[in-house]
């Protein structure tokens, strides 16, 4: 697999995050780059989904994480598409420093 469609790959569910994971080697940045915002979109989700459990304020959490995750994976995807490497809003560049090491 190419480096493009490894990035686009990592977009497609977690199996495919996994999948383009395992084929990311040797490491290529563009994958790279996309497997970290990805990581990042898909924790953004599961730590909506925790704080759901609150009681009145995770129902204002809950959706308002969700639409953020999904418009951050649309972005996402989308550069990936292009070939680029256009980082999610307000976050992206974190997701590029935590992750570091993908």
């Amino acid at each position: 697999m190419d480096p493009k469609t490894r990035g686009i790959v990592a977009y497609i569910t977690i199996i495919g995050w996994v999948i383009a994971l395992v084929t990311n080697n040797p490491k290529d940045e563009q994958t790279s780059f996309h497997l970290r915002q990805m990581l990042g979109i898909i924790l953004i989700s599961v730590a909506a989904s925790i704080l759901a459990a609150i009681p009145l304020l995770g129902l204002l959490i809950w959706p308002v994480g969700m639409i953020a995750a999904f418009i951050f994976w649309v972005i996402g995807l989308i550069s990936a598409i292009e070939g680029s490497r256009k980082q999610v809003p307000f976050v992206g560049e974190y997701f590029q420093d935590w992750f570091k090491s993908l």
